[in-house]
């Protein structure tokens, strides 16, 4: 062999160890890291909640993140973040993945999806019995006032099923539920997980109504879209299997416990799996 086919050959192997090493994939990636970063929300119970004198985060979002690190065998990583920079930080690298997102067309076009965590249903919030039963047709009505929190996935609702009602639009969703409680709206339009813990913390607001036809959306894992598919493949699996069995049910209903809320606070025939 000559010089030549032998610098050829060198130079093949070290192509080959180069793109070996280049083609480490995500799961490589974390576990080298040792830990898996989500972005979590103070105060956003039940998904997060920081215990301010342990420093300890709970909530179901960290139980279901926690077995997916326990799955990769790595520690979990929370880092402080809002539901307004969740996406940022999944497009920045800054984390993994985010739990609780709902997956709009809008964010499809930043961050990837996994296949469903669990489903939220939309539901109103009010103390008004003449709301109750009512279709999201026949509360499309002018003489009904709507609160919600603005650029929210229910906000998208009220645009889509409610244009002729008048909707009051509010930055927060603390604003939004004060507007209920003081009477400057009929109801909050909002999730089914919000409003059963909305109806709990604030009795006066009343209780969950689920208009007709319901309207469910489903909630996924947000993940980057440069993470191999393998990775993609992998938080798809795990949330299919653990939704399907009810791992992400009982994670969700065990969150609600401290709130007194049980499955049987559920309107019949709901659930979380879909």
């Amino acid at each position: 062999m000559n010089f030549f086919a032998k610098l050829c050959g060198v130079a093949a192997m070290a192509l080959s160890i180069g793109a070996s090493a280049a083609s480490a994939g995500t799961i490589e990636d974390i576990r080298a890291r040792g830990v898996l970063r989500i972005p979590a929300i103070l105060n956003e119970v039940p998904y997060f909640n920081k215990d301010p004198r342990t420093g300890e985060w709970q909530g179901f979002v960290i139980d279901m993140a926690s077995d997916i690190a326990k799955t990769l065998d790595v520690k979990l990583e929370i880092v402080e973040s809002s539901w307004a920079n969740a996406i940022l930080d999944v497009q920045s690298g800054k984390v993994d993945m985010a739990f609780a997102v709902t997956a709009t067309p809008v964010r499809a076009m930043s961050v990837s999806f996994s296949d469903p965590t669990y489903y939220n249903s939309f539901i109103i919030v009010s103390a008004k019995d003449e709301l109750t039963g009512k279709t999201w047709s026949e509360l499309n009505d002018p003489k009904y006032t709507f609160a919600v929190d603005m650029g929210s996935a229910q906000d998208l609702i009220t645009q889509q099923y409610l244009p002729k009602a008048n909707i009051l639009r509010f930055k927060t969703r603390d604003e939004a539920i004060i507007a209920v409680t003081t009477g400057k709206a009929d109801g909050l339009v909002n999730t089914m997980l919000n409003g059963l813990v909305i109806s709990k913390k604030a009795p006066n607001i009343g209780a969950v109504k689920v208009p007709t036809p319901v309207l469910s959306t489903p909630s996924v894992v947000a993940l980057n879209y440069g993470a191999d598919e393998t990775f993609k493949s992998f938080v798809s699996a795990w949330a299919e299997y653990n939704r399907r069995i009810g791992n992400n049910q009982t994670w969700i209903v065990k969150s609600l416990e401290p709130f007194g809320i049980t499955l049987t606070d559920m309107p019949v025939g709901f659930g979380f799996g879909g």
